[in-house]
């Protein structure tokens, strides 16, 4: 086992090839990013505990952080009272008057759409009260240096078409620089058994494991599904896992940071923790990134920032796939990692129920807001799409298959923390296809929502809007991304996750026909965007611009319904939009620098190549040989 004691020092990643912010990538990233300061959020390392003393984790709360504390209670006050004032405002009597002399379907249309209505401002209440409650309860946990002599398994994958080799290369370069006063062996688990990967781990001292050719490792379905990552982690658990006490898990294109296990081990001194996590971080700001990348990034740091530092109130972090130490104890109880399309909340669902052996207390997990690892964001709206496809359908696998039975199995801070991330997909997804329901009713049927002033509700909705924001702006301190800009407060991740919603309906039929989708790297370049790539919001496009259209003809002019019909119009072709401005800039920039280019002729043509400089080049390649 290698053994690396820590260094004393700054966490700057080293300069690698290749481009881009992520480490290992660019040698200015750290200085522009400053990881440094990400990297240590949660406060300087304390000492271990004395031996003997029984350890529990520590954290501080956020809340006595602000410095606006008075102004943060307000909103946290306002914000769901206007969203419950929205839901109570519909819900009235007189709102449930329907139209006389009417065929008795379309009394079942007029009730349909004030339902809809209803559900979609419940769900918004919700969306409300979930963020409302993070920010209340929201906690860092306090940093302890870890146990010296701890042997650890640092693990990276590679599959065949979703890795170039750069990009193994840069995650295994970052992997051995990992500081820790212990045993560690770093492992690059090999779906494809590639030869050159081989040499790449044998010439870095890496170990290298694939399960290709072993029949009990590659199952149908199950912990060894052939195909998944998943699969090849619990086969590499099964041969390997006893000679650990440890494993860290490091996503497939990503880049841990030196102070990877200094930040994460310290807080296994609690013998019920059974795992910690760290944010994901997206990279790819640098010269090659795009819109998509930025408000992904965005999108994701609403997690982190939010819910995970509130799952630490209750000792029930969500288990993140991507950046996690994981005492193999626990996990080999719960049975490895969970089958499932993205099994990140299932595998949680799975410890959180069982009991330490040695305490008979229920496991418990941990947040860190410290950056020990950064990855590739998607880079294209197909990445972000897939990401999205992969996360709602696992989530609702995790809730047909494994909520049932989560009241009788979790503690209830873990039944809290795991009910409000299950339900964002559904919800979400529910709300979209609710929306297109009552637009539909409303434009070819005359549904009548009448007796709703359309005047009264836009103003309540637009309250209730005005007071979410508020609430995101009141949480910009909170930023635990590098990448994002200073004062942000994630209206690009809000707006990622709207036109992600057309998505999310796509996973609520299609998780009971048990489709499982084909593993895909986020942020992969070999995926470019097309016109296919929009083809789910294109259709929901052309369905709410029927709707419209339909109403505008047959003269159902309600301005509340056809304000929501356009704004959901709107929604579904945001990403187009986005896609097609941004190839636009991209021809026009192509064809200036086409112009500014100078020509092939007299003085302008480019020098030849030095004769002694190709001399040099021939010793080297014949030095190499």
């Amino acid at each position: 086992m290698r053994k690396t004691p820590a260094r004393p020092g700054g966490l700057v990643p080293s300069p690698a090839t290749g481009d881009g912010d992520r480490p290992g990538t660019d040698p200015g990233a750290a200085r522009r990013h400053d990881y440094a300061r990400h990297g240590t959020l949660a406060g300087p390392l304390n000492d271990p505990p004395r031996p003997g003393v029984l350890y529990q984790v520590r954290y501080r709360s956020l809340m006595s952080r602000e410095g606006h504390r008075v102004r943060t209670w307000l909103l946290l006050t306002a914000a769901p009272l206007a969203s419950l004032g929205v839901l109570a405002w519909l819900l009235q009597p007189r709102h449930w008057a329907t139209r006389a002399a009417v065929p008795q379907w379309a009394h079942v249309a007029d009730v349909t759409v004030l339902v809809c209505l209803g559900l979609v401002a419940l769900f918004r209440l919700v969306a409300v009260v979930s963020h409302a409650h993070a920010t209340l309860v929201a906690r860092d946990p306090v940093p302890v240096a870890p146990a010296p002599g701890t042997r650890v398994a640092l693990l990276t994958s590679s599959a065949p078409g979703e890795e170039s080799l750069v990009r193994v290369r840069a995650a295994l370069e970052g992997a051995v620089r990992v500081r820790h006063d212990g045993p560690v062996d770093v492992w690059l688990l090999d779906e494809d058994d590639d030869p050159e990967v081989r040499r790449l781990c044998e010439a870095m001292g890496v170990r290298h494991f694939t399960r290709k050719g072993v029949e009990r490792w590659n199952q149908p379905k199950g912990a060894f599904r052939a195909g998944a990552r998943h699969g090849g982690h619990n086969a590499w658990l099964d041969a390997h896992g006893d000679d650990y006490e440890f494993t860290a898990s490091i996503g497939t294109g990503r880049v841990p940071l030196p102070n990877y296990l200094e930040r994460m081990l310290g807080y296994f001194h609690d013998p019920d923790v059974a795992f910690v996590v760290g944010p994901q971080v997206h990279g790819g700001h640098g010269s090659r990134g795009t819109a998509v990348t930025r408000a992904a990034e965005s999108h994701r740091s609403l997690v982190d920032a939010s819910a995970q530092r509130a799952a630490n109130r209750y000792g029930s972090a969500l288990f993140s796939g991507t950046t996690n130490v994981v005492r193999v104890s626990a996990l080999r109880q719960a049975g490895g990692l969970y089958d499932s399309a993205a099994g990140d909340l299932a595998t949680g669902l799975e410890i959180h129920g069982r009991r330490n052996p040695a305490t008979g207390r229920k496991w418990r997990s941990v947040h860190t807001p410290d950056v020990v690892a950064v990855g590739e964001g998607p880079s294209s709206w197909s990445g972000f799409f897939d990401q999205q496809r992969r996360r709602s359908r696992g989530t609702c696998e995790a809730v047909l298959r494994q909520f049932w039975k989560a009241p009788w199995k979790l503690r209830p801070g873990s039944l809290l923390t795991y009910t409000l991330a299950a339900a964002h997909y559904p919800l979400a997804g529910l709300g979209w296809l609710l929306t297109a329901l009552a637009c539909v009713l409303f434009a070819g049927l005359g549904a009548s929502v009448a007796p709703v002033d359309p005047a009264v509700w836009l103003t309540l909705h637009g309250t209730a809007v005005a007071f979410r924001v508020a609430l995101c702006l009141g949480n910009r301190g909170r930023n635990v991304s590098p990448h994002r800009p200073r004062g942000s407060f994630g209206v690009a991740g809000t707006v990622m996750s709207a036109v992600a919603s057309p998505l999310y309906v796509l996973a609520l039929v299609t998780t009971p026909l048990r489709r499982t989708p084909g593993p895909v790297a986020a942020g992969d370049p070999a995926r470019p965007d097309r016109l296919a790539t929009f083809r789910v919001h294109l259709l929901w496009a052309a369905l709410f611009a029927g709707s419209l259209l339909a109403s505008l003809r047959l003269g159902h002019t309600h301005a509340a319904m056809l304000t929501w019909a356009a704004i959901a119009l709107l929604t579904a072709l945001v990403p187009l939009l986005v896609w097609r401005c941004s190839v636009l800039r991209r021809q026009v920039a192509g064809a200036l620098s086409a112009r500014r280019a100078p020509t092939t002729r007299g003085r302008h043509r480019a020098p030849r190549q030095r004769a002694s400089t190709r001399i040099a080049a021939v010793r080297r390649h014949l030095a190499r040989r």
